[in-house]
């Protein structure tokens, strides 16, 4: 398991506040990603109590490679298609305070959480990965995927008042007491969109942390550049009426 100073944070906080430490639940949607679980699992933080994978109906070893690996993990299936139907599945079936919501491909570290868990232990409500912040960055985003985010990301500063640095970036921690607030009901990777839509209309509290995105380790992504490009536009200006002027924070570090 990857250690780090930053994962004693939960401890920090219950010796200032006298509360026992947040519960941490880690949410991996998988589609026949039996050769990346080990890889991801391996790198899991000790900070984390519950890992929830949520299989896609997967045709290789997914499930069996989890358990392997992790011998407590908790496998869901998801109740319908899509990534988005698989993010909910698993938040539905969290039960930690914090909720953690990562890819099972190898893009995203695991040993980053600590660092959105620090955030939410200074509060935050709802804390996102950012590649384009200092420190962040990405090893696998194309030229063309550079250019639609940043398209659909001044789209969204624009049409509510925001200042984020990324938006198509499924790395995300929350509060799971506003997972009511944050009422999700998209099905496919624009989740990611009407995650943060939804937050910034319900006032929360949000961070961009820096992330850095790593390319996948093995197999074919999933993502549709044009097709699911259009989906998330299509959330930005259908969530668009009632929204509320927010601004997203930058925290420091400290």
């Amino acid at each position: 398991m990857y250690s780090d100073p930053i994962t004693s944070h939960t401890a920090d906080t219950s010796r200032r506040t006298g509360k026992p430490p947040a519960t941490v639940s880690l949410v991996v949607p998988a589609l026949n990603e039996a050769r990346n679980i080990p890889w991801v699992f391996a790198q899991i933080p000790d900070c984390v109590d519950e890992v929830i994978l949520v299989d896609g109906d997967s045709v290789d070893a997914t499930v069996p490679m989890a358990v392997h690996c992790l011998p407590g993990v908790r496998s869901v299936r998801q109740s319908g298609p899509g990534k988005g139907n698989a993010l909910r599945t698993g938040f539905l079936a969290a039960t930690g305070d914090y909720v953690v919501m990562m890819d099972a491909d190898g893009s995203m570290s695991p040993a980053e959480i600590p660092h959105f868990l620090h955030f939410l232990d200074h509060g935050y409500d709802f804390v996102k990965g950012s590649r384009f912040v200092q420190g962040g960055g990405s090893l696998d985003i194309t030229p063309f995927r550079r250019l639609g985010n940043h398209v659909l990301l001044a789209v969204a500063n624009r049409l509510y008042d925001a200042s984020l640095t990324d938006l198509c970036y499924g790395f995300c921690a929350f509060r799971r007491s506003f997972l009511d607030q944050l009422d999700l009901h998209a099905s496919g990777f624009e989740i990611e969109t009407e995650m943060i839509v939804h937050a910034l209309r319900c006032g929360l509290r949000i961070a961009e942390v820096p992330s850095l995105e790593l390319p996948r380790r093995s197999g074919r992504s999933n993502l549709h550049a044009i097709s699911d490009g259009r989906r998330v536009l299509r959330t930005l200006l259908s969530e668009r009426r009632g929204a509320r002027p927010a601004r997203v924070r930058e925290p420091s570090a400290s």
